[in-house]
C-alpha cells in the first residue's frame, strides 16, 4: 500500500507541467538573494509604488495601486486611435516572453499578469510623459504627483531590482500605442527614459538606438560603467592582493589623494605617488542605488562586477571615519549626509556577504601598487615618522625642536673636542 503511495506521488511530479527550471534567455529580473537582502531589506523594497509582480499586492502601496489606475486611462484616452483591443492583444501576446524574463515563478494566471503588466507599463509611460511636459511644456496638472516627495520616492522605487518591468515590452508598448507617424517631433521611449533619470546619468550619456537596456537598473548601472571596460583577471584566494591599507595609512605613507577631473566614477588611477578618484556625491539615495546595482550584478553579471569591482576598493580605503574626513578634505567624498559615521558605515556594509569570481585587472595592479607603495621600507620610515613625530602641529614643533637641540648639542661637543685637541 505504502509502495503504491509512493508511486502515486513520483508519477505527479513526472505530470506536474509547471516551469521545467531552465533558465529562460530572457531572464533579467531577480529576488534579491537573502544573503544580500537580509543586510538591508529596505534598500530592496519598494516605498510607495510596486512595478511588476514581486512586490504586487503589499497593503503598504494599495494608494499608489489606485492612482496607477488613474494613470492608466489617461494613458488608454491618449492612445484612442490605437484602440484598446489593440494593446489587449499585444499585451496577451507578450506574456509569456515577460512571465520568462522574471527569476522567479509567477503564480498569478495569464490573464491575470497580462492585466497587472499593462496597467504597471502605462502608468511608467504616463509619469515619463508627465516629467517630459512639465519640464518643456506645462505645469504638472496632478494632484498627486505633484507633491514633490512623492515623486522623488518613485523615482528611487524604480530603479529597484525587484520592482522592475523588462524593457522591450515598455518600449514596445510605447511603440504601439503611439507609431512613429502619429508623434513626430516627440521623443521616442528611450529618450523619455534618458530624461526621467537623467539626474543618474552622471556620465550625460546619449541614448542611442543600438543600447540594449534590460530594464531601469541594468540603466542605472550603465550610467556608472566606463565607456572602455577593463579586462577581467583572477585574484589570490588569500586577498593579498586586493588593496591592505586605509586612506589614513596611504596618506601617511605619502601617498597624495587627489579627487579625478572625470565623469566616470569608476576611473580610478594611480601613478607615481598619486592616487586620483572621481569625486562620489553620497546622499540619501546612494546606498539604496549601489545596493541594487550590487545585487544586479550578484545575480546577472558574476563575471562583469565592475560596481563591486569599486565598491570594494572604496571600502578597502574607508575604514573610519578618520579616512572619509581625510576623502572629504580631499573633495573625493562629497558629504550629504553630514554624519561622516554613517557615510563609514555606508562603504563597509556593502561588499559584505558578496561572492567574487574575478576582478578589473586595472584595479588589481592598482592595488598591487599601492600595497608595494606602502611596504616600501622608506615609505613605511617616512610613515612611522609622521605617526610618531608628525602627527600633530605642536607635536611636529616639538620634534623639531628636540632634533635642533641634538644637532646644536653635538657641534658644542665637536668643538669641545677640537678645543682640547
Amino acid at each position: 500500500m505504502e509502495d503504491e503511495e509512493i508511486m502515486i506521488d513520483i508519477r505527479a511530479i513526472m505530470t506536474d507541467n509547471r516551469e521545467d527550471g531552465l533558465s529562460s534567455p530572457l531572464r533579467c529580473i531577480y529576488k534579491v538573494p537573502p544573503m544580500i537582502r537580509v543586510l538591508k531589506e529596505q534598500a530592496y523594497t519598494p516605498q510607495v509604488v510596486s512595478i511588476g509582480p514581486f512586490h504586487h499586492g503589499d497593503v503598504r502601496l494599495q494608494d499608489m495601486q489606485d492612482h496607477k489606475k488613474i494613470m492608466f486611462k489617461r494613458f488608454v484616452e491618449r492612445s484612442a486611435m490605437i484602440g484598446l483591443d489593440t494593446l489587449v492583444n499585444f499585451v496577451k501576446e507578450a506574456e509569456p516572453n515577460v512571465r520568462a524574463s522574471y527569476s522567479e515563478s509567477i503564480k498569478l494566471s495569464k490573464n491575470d499578469l497580462a492585466k497587472l503588466i499593462l496597467v504597471d507599463a502605462a502608468f511608467i509611460i504616463e509619469l515619463f510623459r508627465m516629467s517630459f511636459n512639465e519640464t518643456f511644456h506645462c505645469r504638472n496638472s496632478d494632484a498627486k504627483l505633484s507633491q514633490t516627495w512623492l515623486t522623488e520616492a518613485i523615482g528611487i522605487d524604480l530603479l529597484l531590482l525587484e520592482n522592475q518591468l523588462p524593457y522591450f515590452f515598455l518600449e514596445q508598448l510605447f511603440n504601439i500605442a503611439f507609431p512613429l507617424h502619429l508623434r513626430v517631433g516627440r521623443p521616442s521611449f528611450l529618450e523619455l527614459t534618458y530624461f526621467y533619470f537623467h539626474n543618474h546619468n552622471i556620465q550625460s550619456l546619449e541614448p542611442r538606438s543600438n543600447i540594449r537596456i534590460k530594464h531601469f537598473t541594468d540603466l542605472l548601472r550603465l550610467f556608472y560603467l566606463p565607456e572602455t571596460k577593463s579586462r577581467r583577471g583572477q585574484f589570490k584566494e588569500d586577498g593579498s592582493d586586493f588593496l591592505l591599507y586605509n586612506a589614513k595609512e596611504l596618506k601617511e605613507a605619502g601617498v597624495k589623494l587627489k579627487v579625478r577631473a572625470s565623469k566616470c566614477l569608476l576611473d580610478l588611477t594611480f601613478s607615481g605617488h598619486c592616487l586620483e578618484i572621481p569625486q562620489n556625491f553620497v546622499e540619501d539615495s546612494t546606498e539604496t542605488l549601489f545596493r541594487n546595482m550590487i545585487a544586479l550584478e550578484r545575480c546577472h553579471y558574476p563575471h562583469e562586477s565592475y560596481i563591486i569591482d569599486y565598491v570594494i576598493v572604496l571600502d578597502s580605503l574607508v575604514s573610519t571615519k578618520e579616512d572619509v574626513e581625510i576623502l572629504t578634505h580631499k573633495k573625493i567624498i562629497h558629504n550629504l549626509l553630514g554624519d561622516v559615521d554613517k557615510v563609514a558605515t555606508l562603504f563597509n556594509g556593502l561588499g559584505n556577504n558578496i561572492s567574487i569570481y574575478n576582478f578589473s585587472i586595472e584595479y588589481l595592479d592598482i592595488c598591487k601598487r599601492l600595497n608595494e607603495f606602502y611596504q616600501d621600507s622608506w615609505h613605511k620610515g617616512k610613515a612611522t615618522l609622521r605617526r610618531d613625530y608628525c602627527n600633530t602641529r605642536w607635536r611636529m614643533v616639538a620634534s623639531s625642536a628636540g632634533i635642533i637641540l641634538l644637532i646644536l648639542t653635538l657641534t658644542q661637543t665637536i668643538f669641545s673636542i677640537l678645543q682640547v685637541v
